[in-house]
């Protein structure tokens, strides 16, 4: 490996944020591409405090039901989609967030094709 490249990942390395460049203005919506009947995911943060992912669902698809040790907050990147919190639905559309607390049952449904940012912080 170069010295150039070794000093870059060992740059990364240094930083809790992967999968994603730095110094650069990004799109997050770009990031992550629809894939025909899947949910696609792009992890940005991963470690004990905090998780950050990219999805991109497919129209039709979701993630069932299910609780986190953290509260998780889902930001609409583009599209709508029914977010189930305990026994309350809602719609969300492309520039809106909704946060689920840490240990009620939630689920995501893509209402058309939609991408979101799940944000979750563990106590």
């Amino acid at each position: 490996m170069t010295a150039g490249l070794r000093k870059e990942a060992d740059l990364m390395e240094a930083h809790s944020l992967k999968n994603i460049e730095f110094q650069k203005v990004l799109n997050l919506s770009a990031l992550v591409e629809y894939q025909p009947g899947q949910v696609v995911s792009r992890t940005l943060v991963q470690n004990s405090a905090v998780s950050v992912t990219l999805f991109a669902f497919d129209a039709g698809e979701e993630i069932s039901s299910h609780s986190s040790t953290g509260d998780a907050m889902v930001t609409v990147l583009e599209g709508k989609s029914c977010i189930t919190v305990g026994e309350q639905s809602f719609s969300v559309t492309g520039g809106e967030t909704i946060v689920m607390p840490a240990g009620i049952p939630h689920a995501v449904a893509a209402d058309g094709r939609f991408k979101m940012q799940l944000t979750v912080v563990f106590p």
